[in-house]
């Protein structure tokens, strides 16, 4: 990108891909003054947030889970906007209705889960206690020191480590629940969150237990309209900034042109090639970047060889369905079945012995109708229901042959917390691996992209920033900090920090650009090992 400060403006970005990191990008690119184009695959905004409609019923088809509302609250406070003239977050409560199938047991997981434990297993009370105090500092550590910083050079591990060794990030998460708390189905409420970020409880580093922090500290919350509501008002937001929306246009490739005093990245899709941009931010797949975008560019030909080497995240089954009836009283708006196995079935899902799925079910069933009616139909429900899967690395299994019994089977199991459910249903549709792989372009179908171990963490993680291609950022699930919708907006706010160290220009406590500064060009761009 040359050896001299330049301006934002003036500059063109590129984001390809409108996930919600993609848009945080885009955002924060817009509010420092880049001319920023937005290349979408798909129909509409939102890459894995999109939504189906079918027989009056809204579908949700990504994420649903709203956590840390102040992430995206800093994304309109910066345009100096607000978010709730674009979008009104509402709390759930309780945050969760967990279920055991093989006793009965229920357990509604809130922000006051001490008067339920002391209801349920006085014992616990205290080991609880400490949990907490241990997340907190988790939280003060591996979130509000590390999220939004990106590791780009080992120096900046080094300069963490401490505090991770001291807390025990190489403990897996659920070995440290367990430190704590004694009663077996506790030990599996407080560990189950990994598994919302693609992580195994017994494989993903203990920093995730940050998590229980961050829902009792701010609580969960969902998008009145649904999840395509705040994708919407991001997308508002974007274009009244004077950012540019192109749907339908999958990028096809991109050529890094390294001949003028600045690298130019040529933008090719279906409806016009060599597109001249002074900078990408992919929000795509990591591997499709690199293996595709970039593909025959040989820097990136070593990262994809690199990326295929590392563990990738469990994949999902997600089966949408409306009814007839409400269940209003049956499950909550987000209600876990665990099923009769717990380490086993985590076994089978990340580490199977054999390329086959398990004839049990653990699943996280989505109710949205129940905290906002308009969803579906007078008297329905509107449903999902994600059951984890083997990767298609792990089992390359033929979905299409088993999808339909699969989802059948599973609506027999949700029988138990949704009674005479198959009579009741009105609607269906699925997605399997191969819709991960094959329209989300997800590596192996991997559903979280890369998994959430220490060893692939912060600076192990895929960088922000690429130190090979000049001008090319990463945000979204496959780069620091990893998943979930805090994840990729706060990952997205240190792609920023990167590029603004590469332009000059400086970024508030908050964030948000500030006045040009001449800082070198390149300050963070020291090797990704």
């Amino acid at each position: 990108m040359g050896d001299h400060v330049q301006s934002p403006r003036g500059r063109r970005a590129a984001v390809i891909g409108s996930g919600f990191g993609g848009l945080a990008a885009a955002i924060r690119l817009r509010t420092a003054g880049f001319e920023v184009t937005m290349f979408e695959a798909l129909d509409q905004p939102g890459g894995r947030a999109y939504v189906w409609q079918d027989g009056g019923h809204t579908f949700d088809a990504g994420p649903t889970v709203i956590t840390a509302p102040h992430c995206l609250e800093e994304l309109f406070t910066e345009a100096g906007r607000r978010m709730s003239d674009y979008v009104d977050l509402v709390p759930v409560t309780p945050f969760y209705r967990l279920v055991w199938t093989a006793d009965g047991d229920t357990l509604d997981y809130d922000g006051d889960l001490e008067a339920r434990i002391a209801q349920r297993n006085p014992g616990d009370l205290e080991g609880y206690r400490k949990f907490v105090a241990y997340a907190r500092q988790v939280f003060d550590a591996g979130y509000q020191g590390l999220a939004s910083t990106p590791f780009l050079r080992f120096s900046d591990m080094i300069r963490v480590a401490p505090q991770l060794a001291r807390l025990r990030a190489d403990r897996p998460v659920y070995k440290t629940v367990a430190k704590y708390v004694k009663d077996e189905h506790l030990r599996e409420a407080l560990s189950f969150h990994s598994l919302l970020v693609g992580g195994n409880p017994y494989e993903t580093s203990s920093i995730y237990t940050l998590i229980h922090h961050l829902e009792k500290t701010w609580g969960v919350f969902f998008p009145r309209g649904g999840t395509g509501a705040l994708v919407r008002g991001l997308v508002r937001l974007f274009e009244e900034l004077g950012g540019e929306v192109r749907l339908s246009a999958p990028v096809r490739g991109i050529r890094v042109d390294t001949t003028g005093p600045h690298a130019r990245h040529l933008v090719t899709t279906d409806a016009r090639a060599d597109e001249a941009f002074d900078l990408v931010v992919s929000n795509a797949d990591i591997h499709h970047t690199y293996a595709r975008l970039y593909g025959g560019n040989a820097a990136a030909a070593k990262k994809t060889r690199k990326l295929e080497r590392q563990d990738w995240s469990m994949s999902l089954f997600v089966l949408y369905f409306g009814t007839d009836r409400d269940y209003a009283g049956d499950v909550a708006h987000h209600t876990v079945v665990f099923g009769p196995r717990y380490r086993g079935l985590l076994d089978d899902i990340f580490n199977p012995k054999q390329p086959k799925i398990a004839d049990d079910f653990s699943l996280y069933l989505h109710a949205p109708h129940l905290t906002d009616p308009s969803l579906a139909p007078p008297g329905g429900g509107t449903f999902y229901v994600l059951s984890p899967v083997p990767h298609l690395g792990k089992a390359p299994l033929d979905w299409d042959a088993m999808a339909t019994g699969y989802g059948d089977r599973i609506l027999e199991a949700l029988e138990q917390v949704l009674p005479d459910l198959r009579k009741h249903v009105t609607v269906r549709r699925h997605v399997t691996p191969a819709y991960f792989r094959d329209t989300l372009n997800s590596h192996v179908g991997a559903a979280f992209s890369v998994a959430p171990r220490l060893t692939q963490s912060a600076y192990f993680r895929p960088h922000n920033k690429d130190a090979r291609i000049p001008g090319l950022y990463l945000v979204g699930a496959g780069t620091h900090p990893g998943a979930g919708v805090p994840g990729v907006i706060n990952g997205a706010k240190a792609t920023m920090k990167a590029i603004a160290a590469d332009y000059g220009f400086a970024l508030s406590a908050a964030g948000e650009p500030a006045a040009l500064l001449p800082a070198p060009l390149g300050a963070a761009s020291e090797a990704h090992g």
